[in-house]
C-alpha cells in the first residue's frame, strides 16, 4: 500500500504538467486548423503569456522549500509551557524532539515540522506553508484566469459548430476536429470547476488568516464546547483528569487587509501579490505571528483538547527502586509485566492501541451525556462515531476530513507518552539525562 501511494504521488506532477500542456498547446493546434475562426494575434499572445505565468507559478509551488524549524529554537514565552502541556496544547514535537512554533505541524511526508502548515498538496508534492502559500495562491489564481479565458475561446468555436450543425459535413469541421473540441471543452470545464472551488476556499482562508488545518481545529473546538455543556464546562481526560473547556477566539484574524498581507509574505505592495516572480517570504518568518489580542497573550492555539493531553504519571513505585529484596522482586515483576504488555501492544494494529472515541466512552454510561449528542447537527462528529474506532484522532469535521487528510502526522499530534514503546521511552530519558549532565 505504501509503495502504491508513493508511486501515485510521483505521478502527480507529471499528470498536472500533461494537463497544462494539453489545454495550453493542443488547444492552439485546434484553433490553428479551425478555419471558421482562427486565433487572432492578440489571443495567441494572451494564451501563451498566461501559460508561461502558470508554468512559473506551478514550478515555484513545487520546488520552493516549505521551510523548517531552526535547530535549537525555543519559544520567546516559556512561562506557560508546562500549563500548555497539561492542557493538551502541542508545543513539543516528539518526532523532531524539539519545540514546535505556533501554527506549525509535523508533516508525515516531509518528515519534519512545517511552519504555518496549511496542508501537504499531492498535486505539487510539496507542503503549502508560510513560505509556499503565496506561490500556491498565485498558481490557483492564474490557472483559473487562464482556463477561464480558454473556456470563452472554446465556447465561441463550439457555438459556431452547433450553429452549422444542419449544413453538409464538408462545409464544417472534420469529425476529428469535433472530437478534439469536445475533449478540450469537457476537460477544460471540469478543471475550471474544480480549481474555482479550490481558489474560493483558499481566498476565504487567506482573508480570515486561517490555514486548512486551523479550520479543522476551529470546528473541533466548537465540538468540544458542545460536549462540555453536558459536563458543566469541563471534559474528562485520561486518568480522570478534568480539563476546563471555554470558548477561545481564533487569535490570528487581524483584519482582512492585514490577513492578506500576512498570507502573501508580509508585503504591503498589492502588485507584488500578483507578480509571478515575487520573492519567497523571508526565512526569518514563520515562527511568531501577530495576534488580535482578544485572548490572554499567554494562551496559545489550538485550545485545550482532553484527548491530546499526556496520560498522568504512574503513582506506583519505579521498577528500578532497590531498597530491599522483597521490593526488588516485586519491581522486577512489574517491569517484566510492563515489558510483556508493551510487546503485545506493539504487535497489535494501531487502531487497537488508541483510546476509544468520546461517543463510545460515554454513551450508555452514568454521565449526563446521552444519545442526543450523537444526532448533533455536526455531521462530522456523528460520522466519526461510526467510521472510526481509533480514538479522538479519528474525529472528522463536517466534510469528513481527518488531520491525516491534510498530510499531518497524526501519531505526532495524538499520542501519549504511555503509547511510546518502552525501549524508546527509556532511550529518550537517558538522552535527556545526558544532555542535563553536559550542561
Amino acid at each position: 500500500m505504501l509503495c502504491s501511494s508513493f508511486s501515485v504521488s510521483r505521478l502527480a506532477i507529471p499528470a498536472v504538467c500533461t494537463l497544462i500542456a494539453l489545454l495550453a498547446y493542443t488547444s492552439q493546434y485546434f484553433f490553428l486548423h479551425f478555419n471558421d475562426a482562427p486565433l487572432k494575434e492578440g489571443e495567441v499572445w494572451r494564451l501563451n503569456t498566461l501559460a508561461i505565468i502558470i508554468w512559473t507559478c506551478y514550478y515555484r509551488s513545487c520546488t520552493v522549500d516549505p521551510g523548517h524549524i531552526p535547530k535549537g529554537w525555543t519559544p520567546s514565552d516559556r512561562t506557560n509551557l508546562e500549563e500548555d502541556k497539561a492542557s493538551g496544547r502541542q508545543r513539543w514535537c516528539r518526532r523532531c524532539e524539539a519545540y514546535k512554533p505556533p501554527r506549525a505541524h509535523h508533516c508525515k511526508t516531509c518528515r519534519r515540522c512545517i511552519p504555518k502548515m496549511d496542508h501537504h498538496c499531492p498535486w505539487t508534492s510539496n507542503c503549502v506553508s508560510y513560505f509556499t502559500f503565496p506561490h500556491f495562491v498565485r498558481f490557483l489564481f492564474y490557472a483559473v484566469v487562464g482556463i477561464g479565458y480558454l473556456e470563452t475561446l472554446l465556447w465561441q468555436r463550439g457555438s459556431m459548430v452547433w450553429a452549422s450543425r444542419n449544413l453538409p459535413s464538408y462545409l464544417g469541421p472534420s469529425v476529428t476536429q469535433i472530437g478534439h473540441l469536445f475533449i478540450l471543452f469537457v476537460t477544460n470545464s471540469l478543471t475550471l470547476f474544480a480549481l474555482s472551488i479550490l481558489l474560493i476556499k483558499t481566498l476565504w482562508s487567506l482573508g480570515a488568516n486561517t490555514t486548512t488545518i486551523e479550520s479543522w481545529e476551529i470546528e473541533r473546538h466548537e465540538t468540544l464546547l458542545r460536549r462540555a455543556r453536558h459536563f458543566g464546562g469541563a471534559l474528562p481526560g485520561p486518568g480522570g483528569v478534568i480539563v476546563p473547556i471555554k470558548k477561545q477566539e481564533f487569535p490570528y484574524d487581524i483584519g482582512i487587509f492585514s490577513n492578506i498581507r500576512a498570507g502573501m509574505g508580509g508585503s504591503i505592495n498589492v502588485l507584488s501579490w500578483f507578480w509571478p516572480l515575487a520573492r519567497t517570504p523571508d526565512c526569518s518568518g514563520g515562527l511568531e505571528y501577530e495576534v488580535n489580542g482578544f485572548e490572554d497573550p499567554h494562551v496559545s492555539w489550538p485550545p485545550p483538547d482532553p484527548d491530546r493531553i499526556p496520560l498522568p504519571p504512574r503513582t506506583d513505585r519505579s521498577a528500578f527502586a532497590y531498597d530491599d529484596g522483597a521490593s526488588t522482586n516485586l519491581d522486577i515483576e512489574a517491569f517484566n509485566r510492563r515489558k510483556e504488555a508493551d510487546l503485545k501492544r506493539r504487535k497489535q494494529p494501531a487502531e487497537v492501541q488508541r483510546r476509544k472515541p468520546f461517543h463510545a466512552r460515554f454513551v450508555g454510561s452514568d454521565s449526563e451525556f446521552d444519545g442526543d449528542e450523537a444526532s448533533d447537527s455536526d455531521s462530522g462528529e456523528a460520522s466519526s462515531y461510526n467510521a472510526s474506532d481509533n480514538g479522538e484522532e479519528g474525529w472528522k469535521n463536517s466534510e469528513g476530513e481527518r488531520l491525516r487528510d491534510f498530510g499531518v502526522d497524526e501519531e505526532a499530534e495524538f499520542y501519549d507518552e504511555e503509547d511510546i514503546p518502552l525501549a524508546d521511552l527509556i532511550a529518550q530519558r537517558q538522552k535527556q539525562q545526558q544532555m542535563r549532565d553536559l550542561y
